[in-house]
């Protein structure tokens, strides 16, 4: 019996003297009257940019408080914890804070200075407030090596066509999370990309748009619209192959400002080779100027061109945004482009046999006539309607995906399409899953700090400057797409543009957008690897027997290439700042 009263009393003992002392070391609500801290802040990178994911901690008088749950930042880089400690520790303890996250230098210890007491409750609890803000520098572990060497792989694997584009992108987004799970486990200096990381990475915007307006365009060419209006643009000529040449080239050019220029060109080679055949002519001096106009006409618009599509979804810019800062540069650089092509190939329309036009005209008619009427009104007044919420979709404050979405649904229900037919063969699958692994490859390069440097070598390259930045993101974003595709650079380019356009003066505007998406657009007309659409014309041209080879595609793009970004330079320093 007195050793059960031994035992009562040693624990009441330590309920009253070293609960509380445990309590308050762990973090936990202190019985009784207690004093209260709230700790809150915000931490940034040395770009100003909040940092996601940041453990904090805390110390009373050198020991670590172990709480209930983690504290780590929000998105908005915000954090705030609650310690509750013993009655009368404030304000004489020393209470310290510490931040880190892998591909960061941890923080040291430092003690608030600024706790300020807030209330006193009628039980005596006490609260107080404190406040403290951080700014990470970035550390270069093992993270930032791999994430540099998968992303120039990726590139690499793309540029000399070593293996489809796909599958470069799919094997670069899962070795960095591979890496991640099986070493950053052991040593958080081997964390890229964490799988959370990854999902977010992906921008579902530009993935539902491009799915959606294949959807659109594949319901469009059952209607053999397309080929009718190659047809048209014949009958238009009369004959005159410059004039033939100069239609197919705005034509081109304006369907690849509302449709993507790849499926523009898939659409309008095959006629094209066959029109060409029939004059005589080779019909690379007709393949290799529309492609070229795909390319400008594309520019134009927020869904013209794949870097386009990604840099409005980034930047939140809307369908009138790029209308109205790049369709008047692109209809100029368009003539230009026409006036030079057709000096070109002046030799090549010469020897043009145009025969009977009328008979041609006739044949062309009976060939290439509309197939389903009902269907064309149906799919051109949906059409209609997308193309108008992507011109609202800034005032409406809706993502253009879903204009493109709710038209290829509604447009699939009343025109009755086989909807698995239309994925399995209209959607281009490769693409899209390409996208999804290209956002992942970035993000390993952006979380483990190689964007950031790459942005700072920028800022002090541009010395601040707004028309050195402008020159240097135009004329490498041209250089670059001709080099490699557009699509891979234009992505790894989003977050430096991004913070240039925060930190330099008069750049707030959005003119770095503008140069970003000219130099990425208009540059990969340079080479046959620097734009999708031009990697399909050469394929559909091998594929008829007439070879376009590396160097040849060079000769001919690179001066109109050349000439147009002059030109948009001239625009960009003239008309833009």
């Amino acid at each position: 019996m007195k050793r059960f009263h031994r035992c009562y009393y040693f624990l009441l003992c330590f309920m009253l003297f070293a609960a509380p002392a445990i309590a308050a070391e762990e973090g936990r609500p202190v019985p009784g009257p207690h004093d209260s801290l709230i700790v809150a802040g915000t931490i940034l990178n040395s770009q100003g940019k909040p940092i996601k994911e940041v453990t904090v901690n805390f110390y009373v008088n050198g020991s670590k408080v172990e709480l209930e749950e983690e504290v780590s930042t929000s998105k908005a880089g915000r954090y705030e914890a609650e310690l509750s400690l013993p009655s009368g520790t404030l304000p004489g303890a020393r209470i310290e804070i510490e931040a880190g996250k892998p591909s960061f230098k941890t923080t040291e210890r430092v003690a608030l200075t600024n706790i300020l007491k807030e209330k006193t409750d009628e039980a005596g609890n006490v609260s107080y407030l404190a406040h403290h803000g951080f700014t990470l520098q970035r550390s270069i572990t093992p993270a930032f090596w791999i994430a540099t060497l998968v992303l120039l792989a990726v590139y690499a694997l793309i540029a000399f066509e070593l293996m489809h584009r796909t599958l470069a992108a799919f094997l670069g987004a899962s070795m960095l999370l591979f890496i991640t799970y099986l070493v950053g486990t052991f040593n958080s200096d081997y964390v890229i990309l964490t799988f959370e990381d990854a999902m977010h990475a992906i921008d579902m915007n530009v993935i539902f748009l491009l799915m959606a307006m294949m959807m659109i365009v594949g319901i469009l060419k059952k209607t053999g619209v397309f080929q009718w209006t190659a047809y048209k643009a014949y009958q238009m000529a009369r004959g005159n192959v410059y004039a033939l040449a100069s239609i197919l080239m705005v034509i081109t050019a304006v369907s690849s400002a509302f449709l993507d220029n790849v499926t523009t060109m898939l659409l309008i080679i095959p006629v094209t080779i066959e029109i060409a055949l029939t004059l005589k002519i080779d019909p690379i001096a007709f393949l290799m100027p529309e492609v070229f106009a795909s390319n400008v006409g594309g520019t134009a618009t927020l869904i013209g061109d794949p870097p386009n599509i990604m840099i409005g979804s980034y930047a939140k810019l809307s369908f009138m945004d790029f209308v109205q800062n790049l369709s008047v540069v692109c209809a100029i650089g368009l003539v230009f482009t026409l006036v030079y092509f057709i000096f070109l190939y002046k030799k090549d329309y010469l020897k043009a046999q145009v025969g009977d036009v009328q008979k041609m005209i006739e044949q062309l008619k009976e060939e290439y006539k509309i197939t389903n009427k009902t269907l064309l009104i149906q799919g051109s007044i949906t059409m209609a309607i997308v193309i108008a919420l992507f011109i609202a979709h800034g005032a409406l404050h809706m993502e253009p995906s879903i204009a493109a979405m709710v038209g290829a649904a509604v447009l699939m229900a009343i025109s009755r399409v086989d909807i698995v037919e239309m994925i399995e063969h209209e959607i281009e699958w490769p693409t899209l899953i390409f996208f999804i692994m290209l956002f992942m490859v970035v993000a390993g390069a952006e979380e483990s700090g190689l964007i950031q440097v790459i942005a700072e070598w920028v800022k002090d390259m541009s010395q601040g400057s707004l028309v050195l930045a402008i020159l240097m993101i135009l004329w490498v974003s041209a250089i670059a797409s001709a080099l490699v595709d557009n699509i891979p650079f234009t992505a790894t380019m989003l977050p430096i543009v991004a913070y240039l356009t925060t930190v330099i003066p008069g750049a707030e505007q959005g003119i770095l957008w503008w140069a970003l998406a000219l130099g990425a657009c208009l540059g990969g007309n340079g080479t046959m690897i620097g734009a999708s659409a031009n990697v399909v014309t050469v394929g559909m041209a091998e594929r008829a027997g007439y070879h376009i080879s590396f160097m040849k595609y060079i000769q001919i793009a690179a001066i109109p290439t050349l000439i147009t970004i002059v030109l948009c330079t001239f625009w960009l320093l003239v008309v833009e700042v």
